[in-house]
């Protein structure tokens, strides 16, 4: 069923729900209490693997690949609506497996629909794990721990963002690694703490390449504007539906149901970071991009202390927090150091 080859112990399955077609990977015993994962941006359900495995035998792991990714039938996403496409799709699959309560685990863009989701259906989630956490105020175009738009138009968010050589070399399948903006070297240099090298490797970087991409796809459309880097969102697909014109989830403060949350991140992510290498603020700061206005119109976001503040909110307003950080390990801590990640994770889970 699935493209790429899945670990043994995995199974493969398309499921027809009421909005898509999705392909999803399990494991565990059909009726051990169920672990959502959601994989992040350029990757897919492939990347879960080796930690559903690791989970204890009372666990099922259930990962999707959201609309937009993987083998899961080909839809647009309406990033008009946030990130609630995904959630709808989650929520349909819940409803076709059995809709019980989860516990969920989302991994850079994949933990905003997380987030989104415990508060569209509060009853259907146990726990939320954040694994490396796009910031609650979207990625780019913000400053500030309380997430200030740097622009009315929410100028360098959205689909514009995008590298557009590397996705012309997602287009084309490109697999090798001459070219710094080569699929494979995006992965090896942003997604782990150089040189450490996965090995999966292929079926990871087949993992990415099954993103579709397009204006309606990804990264998505953008709309010119006049204020530097001159490109605002769009309103298609999947980094569009991540800009903070869009996607605002400090609401979880405001949760009646506060479940308890694990925040796990690498200790040197150059994706998510206060000073991310995917950030205008950040590239202009450093000359990679000319025009910058300087800090006081467009500083780097800060999106991991804005991710810390919206925590400490939601503590201090009655849930629960840790927040935990693996060493020697970048954006993908779970791939990078899997011993150190599933000591926290199982931890976590077994006090739900």
């Amino acid at each position: 069923m699935a493209s790429i080859p899945t670990l043994p112990g995995i199974t493969s399955q398309m499921v027809a729900t009421r909005r898509l077609k999705t392909h999803v990977l399990f494991s565990g015993a059909e009726g051990g209490d169920p672990v959502l994962f959601i994989h992040g941006n350029a990757s897919s359900s492939t990347f879960w693997e080796e930690t559903m495995l690791a989970l204890p035998p009372r666990f099922r792991a259930i990962a999707p690949d959201l609309r937009g990714y993987g083998d899961s039938e080909d839809l647009v996403v309406d990033a008009t609506r946030g990130v609630r496409d995904w959630v709808d799709d989650i929520k349909a699959l819940s409803d076709t497996l059995g809709d019980r309560p989860a516990h969920l685990i989302g991994w850079s863009l994949g933990a905003a629909p997380a987030l989104q989701f415990a508060m569209d259906h509060p009853g259907l989630v146990r726990s939320i794990t954040l694994v490396n956490p796009v910031s609650p105020y979207g990625f780019g175009g913000t400053h500030g721990v309380d997430g200030r738009p740097n622009y009315d138009d929410f100028a360098g968010s959205g689909g514009g963002s995008v590298n557009p050589e590397f996705v012309r070399r997602m287009q084309i399948g490109d697999r090798g690694d001459e070219d710094a903006n080569s699929p494979r070297n995006v992965i090896n240099t942003f997604y782990y703490k150089p040189p450490f090298r996965a090995e999966r490797e292929e079926a990871f970087l087949d993992s990415l390449l099954l993103e579709k991409t397009g204006s309606d796809r990804y990264p998505g459309d953008l709309t010119p504007s006049a204020n530097w880097p001159a490109v605002a969102p769009g309103v298609y697909g999947p980094i569009n539906a991540t800009s903070p014109k869009y996607l605002n989830l400090s609401g979880i403060v405001k949760m009646a149901h506060k479940p308890p949350i694990l925040w796990l991140r690498g200790d040197s992510d150059q994706i998510v970071s206060d000073t991310s290498l995917f950030d205008f603020g950040t590239l202009g700061k450093l000359g990679a991009v000319p025009g910058w206005p300087g800090d006081d119109v467009f500083p780097p976001q800060p999106m991991v202390s804005q991710t810390r503040a919206v925590l400490d909110q939601y503590a201090a307003n009655g849930g629960e927090y840790r927040e935990v950080v693996i060493a020697d390990a970048g954006h993908s801590p779970h791939v990078e150091q899997p011993a150190a990640f599933m000591e926290a994770l199982i931890a976590f889970l077994a006090g739900g």
